[in-house]
């Protein structure tokens, strides 16, 4: 009776609804009427009447504007009333709501904030004009080739070659050039020392390449590029400007101190521009022929080999970069053979050239430091949070369907009153719409603030990277993408199983009909596929995280722990490098290690992860060849370096205070070297020179050999290297490392003091561990390792909510068949195994599909996980083993809760149970 009386309801409001139609087009109805009166009145029939005035409204649009614009209205109107009823719907169940918004919000906000940093990374272009012209030489990953004709693609040129090819490329309108070492100084305004700056060498054609003008004075010009020290300029950026003179035009002209020399400030470049690196903003520029100034130590001007150099020039209008590239090899192997063969050049130098090639790529967002390094990271997590995105879609969809089986009463009376499968479908997806618009709200959120934890996870330094990861267009856009595809993914297949009823049954009983088989099959298809994409995660994150084990248990060679690195500004001693320089360097190093706590101290060129320096080595009586012949890192130390690091010497000595300028050259080598050049490991007493000329003497003596240690990645293949006293190859170093013992601050701050003491004008500028710098390393192994983790746990959890709601939704219907077998004297465990058995089913769907899944992804991409993963193979059996450990455990945690509760039923209870 309850049935019918709602019946005769819906009928009712639905004839409501059509004369609130017919009033809608009451108006247009009169204007009809009307038009066939007036045609009636001049002796036309009815019919012809009526034709006549229809034609008539509909020529003069008024017809078709009252029909469109009835329609819009009630489309308006529907749409409004679908969201309010879903709104409804999704506060009547806060449940089912807060944990699809929980797992929406997660998966959107977590690939919202993968895709900012790599938005922020690869696809923002410089504020430039046209930055798609611009095109860099080489990869930007900074690998030159010094004092040998290269095997590979050149990625840093001289100053003679860029010359060569700015006069003669004929696929460029421009060309310029940058050094690739980014210089930092403090600088002194109006006579005061001022925060360190960061100092980009430019040639004169920088800013006309580029398209940058200037927001007041002027820019820098290949008149300012006209000989070596001849031209003191600078240019500031706009930030930094503001930051020093508020942006008073009057400081315009006045002199900047930099390195003991003065420099004018002669313009300021327009707001936005930080230069080719966005990492690594530049706050002054100054002409490249200001090489010598800026750092004393460097010829580059001058030497050929001297391959320091970032080329980027700009296309000439309708030029290919085919075409750009074929051009510049023609004239780059041109290059090579006039002004790097000798007359008479040997059958494998001319190899080598044939081999030196220049690979061109799009500049448009600057040089691509940042995108070689994070590229194949950030493809990687990208793909991992859109898997776990699939995985939380598949987990609503399932908590759907189990919500429209409850609704199924409710949906069958909506049809039975007259409302179309379509429409009703209309207002689940609308539901949908609404739950995924929420749970991307709610993302951005989270996203905000993942951006910014990512970024400083991705930084090796204190500060994090400048990047700019404020949400664009591109980001919103994608968002928007994401949300509307996840409505979907998670919204159709519910939505169409939910309407797909037999009425008779589903009034009757709420009971789906024949459809209820189909979900079933539906849901457990679901899980399984849940589980498939979680083994590949978990596979994943196993991979990463055994070879992030791997890195981090790699025997360095050296201690790093309780070791402080300071960088010293040498340079604003404003000494030359002679033995007043020496001096100084001498009280520093002295001062230092007599102060409390610190145990010992030395200067160093390098300390690890800073860089590298290699030259060619020819040793005395062994014949160069392919195997010997590769280049040697070096680096110039002072004489409690090996006691700083903790690097055992083996043989020989150590450097001392008699290796001077003025006794004989000497070095010490590691293991590696030894190895390569002398078989029979006696290496102490021989000699040998740096460079390619054998006529050149061997003035240099092997005094001690020492340990291998890592240089510059933990990862890194051990390469030969030696280490020179820096008494004997005076230079700015820049760096100063300390062991201490005890706490650091106090050290620190001693450290400072000290070094004023010695000379006032040289500041210690940034600290950091020795522990931090072995660290941000590994940066980009650790960030995918830590967050493959996290997001395979995530997937897992949801998968094991997806069991535990499937098996629950299984108890809960045969609740009385339960209570028919307890009372018939059925056994816990074998209630319990009737449960387990089907999530076993599920199981085992799961490891079927998605194992021989993971094992071919892992297979086909393993050129990418080459450089991602240290010394584990892409197939690795414990991660792939683990990755099913876990999951079958989670699986069975989850559909044993649901079996336990059945298992404890009160029979009576569940024979009630309908």
């Amino acid at each position: 009776m309850r049935v019918w009386r709602s019946l005769w309801a819906g009928l009712r409001a639905l004839g409501n609804r059509r004369r609130v139609d017919g009033e809608m087009d009451e108006e247009l109805a009169g204007f009809i009427a009307a038009s066939v009166e007036e045609k009636r009145k001049r002796g036309m029939t009815a019919k012809e009447a009526r034709r006549a005035a229809k034609v008539e409204m509909g020529s003069t649009g008024v017809v078709k504007h009252r029909v469109w614009g009835s329609r819009w209205e009630a489309s308006v109107d529907h749409v409004w009333k679908d969201v309010r009823f879903a709104a409804r719907q999704l506060v009547k169940t806060p449940g089912f709501t807060l944990v699809a918004l929980l797992s929406l919000s997660l998966g959107i906000g977590a690939n919202t904030a993968i895709f900012t940093l790599l938005n922020a990374v690869m696809l923002r272009t410089l504020p430039v004009p046209e930055p798609q012209r611009l095109v860099l030489f080489g990869k930007g990953r900074g690998v030159g080739s010094t004092g040998s004709l290269p095997f590979r693609s050149w990625e840093l040129f001289s100053y003679s070659m860029y010359k060569r090819f700015a006069a003669s490329a004929p696929s460029f309108s421009g060309m310029t050039a940058v050094s690739s070492i980014q210089m930092g100084s403090r600088i002194s305004l109006n006579g005061a020392l001022s925060e360190p700056v960061h100092i980009d060498m430019v040639s004169g054609s920088y800013f006309d390449v580029l398209g940058v003008t200037p927001a007041m004075g002027r820019v820098l010009g290949q008149g300012d590029e006209t000989a070596p020290g001849a031209n003191p300029v600078a240019v500031a950026s706009y930030g930094w400007f503001q930051r020093h003179y508020s942006g008073d035009p009057a400081a315009l002209g006045q002199t900047i101190r930099m390195q003991g020399h003065d420099y004018t400030l002669i313009g300021v470049a327009k707001a936005g521009f930080a230069g080719l690196t966005p990492a690594q903003p530049a706050d002054l520029w100054i002409p490249i022929t200001m090489e010598k100034e800026i750092s004393p130590g460097w010829n580059g001007l001058e030497e050929k080999f001297f391959q320091s150099l970032y080329l980027v020039g700009r296309l000439k209008p309708g030029v290919t970069m085919q075409e750009a590239t074929a051009s510049t090899n023609l004239l780059f192997q041109q290059m090579l053979h006039g002004e790097f063969l000798s007359a008479k050049p040997s059958p494998k130098d001319l190899q080598d050239v044939s081999h030196a090639r220049v690979e061109l790529v799009s500049a448009a967002g600057g040089l691509p430091r940042l995108k070689n390094q994070f590229s194949e990271p950030l493809g990687i997590l990208m793909a991992i949070v859109g898997l776990v995105l699939l995985i939380a879609c598949a987990n609503i969809a399932n908590m759907l369907m189990a919500r429209g089986l409850a609704r199924t009463r409710e949906l069958a009376v909506r049809q039975a009153l007259g409302a179309s499968r379509r429409r009703i479908v209309t207002q689940l997806l609308t539901e949908s719409l609404l739950l995924a618009l929420s749970g991307a709200g709610l993302g951005l959120l989270l996203a905000w603030k993942g951006s910014h934890l990512l970024l400083a996870m991705v930084s090796q330094g204190p500060e994090p990277i400048p990047l700019d990861v404020s949400p664009d267009y591109r980001v919103l856009g994608f968002t928007l993408l994401v949300t509307v595809l996840t409505a979907l993914l998670f919204g159709i297949a519910p939505a169409m199983n939910a309407t797909k009823l037999e009425l008779i049954p589903a009034l009757k009983d709420g009971r789906g009909g024949s459809s209820a088989s189909s979900r079933g099959v539906l849901a457990r298809s679901l899980i399984v596929g849940q589980i498939a994409l979680s083994i590949l995660l978990l596979a994943a994150a196993g991979l990463f995280l055994h070879s992030l084990r791997n890195l981090a248990s790699v025997d360095l060679g050296f201690n790093p722990h309780h070791v402080l690195v300071f960088t010293l500004d040498e340079f604003s001693a404003n000494l030359p490098l002679d033995q007043r320089m020496i001096q100084m360097q001498h009280q520093i190093e002295e001062s230092v290690q007599a102060l409390p706590n610190v145990k010992t101290a030395s200067l160093a060129m390098f300390a690890f992860n800073q860089g590298e320096w290699s030259d060619s080595v020819l040793m005395q009586g062994v014949q160069r060849t392919p195997e010997n012949g590769q280049d040697v890192l070096y680096n110039v130390i002072g004489t409690q370096y090996l006691e700083t690091f903790g690097i055992p010497l083996l043989a020989g000595r150590n450097f001392t205070a008699q290796d001077t300028k003025q006794s004989p050259q000497v070095a010490m080598v590691n293991e590696t070297l030894v190895k390569r050049f002398f078989p029979d490991g006696r290496a102490v007493g021989r000699r040998f020179h740096m460079g390619n000329d054998p006529a050149a003497p061997n003035d240099i003596e092997i005094v001690g050999v020492v340990k291998d240690a890592k240089y510059v990645g933990l990862g890194e293949a051990q390469e030969m290297a030696a280490y020179f006293p820096w008494t004997q190859r005076v230079q700015y170093f820049g760096n100063f490392t300390v062991r201490y013992e005890g706490p650091s601050a106090p050290v620190m701050a001693a450290v400072r003091r000290t070094v004023s003491n010695v000379n006032p004008n040289v500041a210690v500028g940034q600290i950091v561990t020795l522990d931090d710098l072995v660290a941000g390393s590994i940066v980009t192994q650790r960030l995918v390792g830590m967050l493959s983790a996290f997001f395979a746990g995530l997937a897992v959890f949801l998968a094991a909510i997806g069991i535990y709601g499937l098996m629950n939704l299984t108890v809960t219907r045969r609740m009385n068949e339960i209570g028919i077998r307890l009372a018939l004297g059925a056994q816990t465990g074998g209630l319990i195994w009737m449960i387990l058995r089907e999530s076993l089913l599920l199981l085992a769907g799961g490891l079927a599909l998605g194992l021989p899944v993971a094992l071919a992804t892992a297979r086909g991409l393993g050129a990418v996980l080459k450089h991602q993963l240290f010394e584990v193979n892409a197939l690795d059996p414990m991660a792939f083993g683990a990755a099913i450990g876990v999951i079958s455990a989670i699986s069975m945690i989850a559909a044993w809760m649901p079996a336990r509760r059945a298992s404890r039923v009160d029979p009576m209870v569940a024979l009630r149970c309908e």
